[in-house]
């Protein structure tokens, strides 16, 4: 059997060594679980950006135990040092080789004949295209993470296959960078603090991606839907309320359901119609853009909505709050009379997104311009001209606002391109949050028109565009960014008074009414435990502020105060306090001063 030649692994780019080092490392992974589990059904294992994995279907569920006798194993095929061989192989020899191995057979399927290699080390081999290092001791710093569950070639068709993760760099001070990252996403990780902090929750008798927002979680949610929609109604835009479901024929018209079909929930039929759970806001709103007869003396008309959309993602793919099936989105839709009016409203929707980021304290975010694909036909709406407009318009807008960004081919909707903001969530991974798209298409689809200046009809252009995305989507990303250490204008609870003996308690309620009548949101805590169990517990609700009262603070109407994650500010005056929160919760200050 003729091995690979001789690879300077040194001389090759940083990419491809790693590569070739993952998917070594992928073969060594599978020799051991052969080992392991002799019966052990072969997938696939590629490289992956962090590492590599391999698919098994395996006669019982592995476990943690599994996992560390497997990297056990692997470490002593690496001490080795066995050489990766690559051989060509006929197509009746590779059929009789696998025909114990389903999968294999049906890679088969799509290698042409001539084209068949497979790799052996040591005593194990693999049906495999190659690109390897020249033997297993040069597999450097590796680690097994985890199992999950898979399906072959990713179809929820075929059968379900455990897929063992490693990770794997060049050397272990990069692994132990990637491993601390791992770590730093975990104690970010909005589903574990959501749940802690009792802000959301997840129930199976309602169904995978459909949030159940708690009192905590509905209270910030509530106080971003009032902060965009005042400084939407500050910028000339309209709220309506439009319905969750429509005919079918609204998508039919608008290409969703050409387009979008699978990614929508089930038709409903009734009385002889078919309804459908809409999975996008812009049709209803073309609706009412159309309800009546509009002068160019009337545009831009900005239609905005807090509406709710379903759209049925994958099991697998369904996280948290960041990836649900029913969600709601900070929508509006902009009727425009020509491109300068276009331009304008594209600058005033960019730098109010600006504006609420800043406000957020957001910053791990990039701008993309997403373009269409001039030779995909079925994804994209066949018009050239169009989309030339639409790409230099919103190339033009980017580069006037001073922001930098960058291209992305095949990245459009189907109708248009778009600006998307691209977020980086606690886990490293590429978000898109909002989007800005301009349509030209829509209007032509709808024949929506308005009066010219000079008596005619004229097409307007529309401008689609979120600032917050869902709801759902920027309070996990809030969590994660803030760790649950909300800003005090977003805090479920802004403060809690905490009498030290029982004999306070009356007092404690006197400073809470006091404070509520600024709107503030104050709690007591008049629970039977000591003061400190008091505090522990308002510190991991990760409460702002915590006053305590007791003889001393009653007499003179102050009270001690404590700050989230800060100082003792030592007695106030209850007057004090009250200008102190709501100064703070008036100008949405990021943090509570002091912390």
């Amino acid at each position: 059997m003729a091995s690979e030649s001789h690879v300077d692994l040194a001389s090759l780019p940083a990419d491809e060594r790693l590569s070739r080092m993952r998917h070594s490392a992928a073969h060594v992974l599978a020799e051991a679980m052969v080992e392991l589990i002799p019966g052990a059904e072969l997938g696939i294992g590629p490289p992956i950006d962090t590492g590599f994995y391999y698919d098994f279907r395996l006669p019982r569920p592995l476990t943690q135990d599994d996992l560390e006798w497997l990297e056990k194993r692997m470490r002593q095929s690496i001490k080795r040092k066995h050489r990766f061989q690559m051989a060509g192989i006929s197509r009746a020899e590779a059929e009789a080789r696998w025909a114990d191995q389903e999968f294999k057979l049906d890679l088969l399927k799509d290698i042409e004949d001539g084209s068949i290699t497979q790799c052996t080390h040591a005593a194990f081999t693999d049906l495999c295209r190659g690109g390897h290092v020249n033997h297993t001791g040069e597999i450097p710093a590796f680690k097994l993470m985890s199992i999950a569950g898979a399906y072959w070639r990713g179809s929820e068709k075929n059968p379900q296959l455990q897929r063992v993760y490693g990770a794997l760099f060049e050397d272990q001070a990069e692994l132990d960078a990637y491993l601390e990252r791992l770590e730093d996403a975990r104690r970010r990780d909005h589903r574990r603090i959501g749940r802690d902090l009792k802000l959301f929750d997840l129930v199976d008798e309602i169904g995978p991606g459909h949030v159940v927002w708690l009192p905590a979680g509905a209270t910030i949610r509530r106080e971003l839907q009032r902060w965009i929609e005042d400084l939407e109604l500050d910028r000339g835009y309209q709220h309506v309320v439009t319905p969750a479901v429509s005919k079918r024929e609204l998508y039919v018209k608008s290409g969703h359901w050409d387009h979008f079909r699978d990614a929508m929930y089930p038709v409903m039929e009734r009385d002889g119609e078919e309804y459908v759970l809409r999975p996008m806001n812009c049709p209803s709103h073309i609706m009412v853009y159309q309800s009546e007869q509009h002068s160019y003396r009337e545009l831009p008309i900005r239609i905005a909505e807090l509406g709710n959309m379903h759209r049925w993602e994958k099991s697998g793919q369904v996280q948290g709050m960041s990836r649900v099936r029913i969600m709601t989105l900070n929508d509006a839709h902009i009727f425009c009379a020509g491109i300068e009016q276009v331009e304008s409203e594209v600058e005033g929707v960019l730098r109010l997104m600006e504006h609420v980021y800043g406000v957020l304290g957001l910053k791990d975010y990039t701008y993309r311009l997403s373009l269409g694909d001039p030779g995909d036909h079925e994804k994209y709406v066949d018009n050239p001209p169009m989309w030339e407009r639409g790409e230099a318009l919103l190339r033009r807008v980017l580069q006037k606002v001073g922001l930098s960004f960058y291209e992305a081919k095949g990245e459009a909707a189907f109708y248009g391109p778009k600006i998307d903001v691209q977020f980086q969530t606690a886990s490293g991974k590429d978000e898109t949050l909002v989007t800005v798209q301009v349509d030209f298409h829509f209007p032509e689809q709808f024949k929506l028109e308005y009066v010219s200046d000079e008596g005619g009809r004229e097409r307007p252009i529309i401008v689609h565009r979120g600032v917050i995305s869902t709801l759902e989507r920027m309070v996990a990303l809030l969590i994660e960014e803030y760790e649950g250490n909300f800003p005090l204008w977003l805090s479920p609870v802004q403060a809690i008074v905490v009498p030290i003996a029982d004999r306070h308690v009356a007092y404690a309620s006197e400073v809470a009414d006091t404070l509520r009548a600024l709107r503030l949101r104050v709690e007591v805590d008049d629970r039977g435990e000591r003061m400190n169990a008091k505090i522990r517990d308002g510190q991991l609700r990760k409460v702002p502020y915590l006053l305590v009262v007791g003889d001393r603070e009653a007499e003179s109407a102050a009270a001690a105060v404590r700050v989230r994650g800060g100082a003792d500010l030592g007695a106030m005056p209850i007057a004090a306090i009250a200008e102190k929160l709501r100064s703070e919760r008036d100008t949405r200050a990021l943090r509570p001063e002091g912390s």
